[in-house]
């Protein structure tokens, strides 16, 4: 019983000495945010959503009203793209790539730019069978907003890394 405890202590002991920590949420070294995308954008949706969850930037939705915001995130495109990758003897499809693409700039007001032109890529792969079309319609779906869910995800850790406005 000593020695499992002792153990126990040590596993504690070493992590906390290696500089252990669980993932916080993101701190923002601007306090309003204005985001440039069209109201009907999924990707300027979940990024608002993530945003507003965190409290920390407070979002600015006039666009009148941008250049009060301490910096500006474009939305330059979006894409969701599919192609065939796989096909059997026949010239049936087998399987597909899915990808979902972001580009965006963090920018100042007055035009200094925070984060240039980034383009965000996901892609994943998905069998395909002519005898489970809505099952793999569904997938599809769902895979799309994971990759969203990632973009996003990456775009709010690449705005936490602005350290300087």
């Amino acid at each position: 019983m000593r020695r499992r405890t002792w153990l126990a202590q040590a596993g504690a002991i070493c992590l906390a000495g290696c500089g252990f920590a669980l993932r916080r949420a993101p701190e923002l070294a601007f306090r309003s945010l204005y985001i440039n995308a069209p109201e009907t954008s999924p990707i300027g949706r979940e990024i608002r959503l993530n945003l507003l969850s965190l409290g920390t930037p407070r979002l600015i939705e006039d666009a009148q009203l941008q250049s009060s915001a301490d910096a500006i995130l474009d939305l330059l495109s979006e894409a969701r793209e599919k192609t065939v990758v796989g096909v059997n003897v026949s010239g049936q499809v087998r399987e597909f790539q899915l990808r979902s693409r972001l580009r965006f700039r963090l920018r100042t007001p007055k035009g200094k730019e925070l984060i240039g032109e980034t383009e965000l890529l996901q892609q994943r792969d998905i069998s395909f069978n002519e005898s489970a079309v809505l099952a793999k319609e569904a997938e599809e779906g769902l895979l799309y907003r994971d990759m969203q869910s990632d973009i996003v995800q990456q775009l709010i850790r690449r705005m936490a890394a602005v350290t300087a406005l």
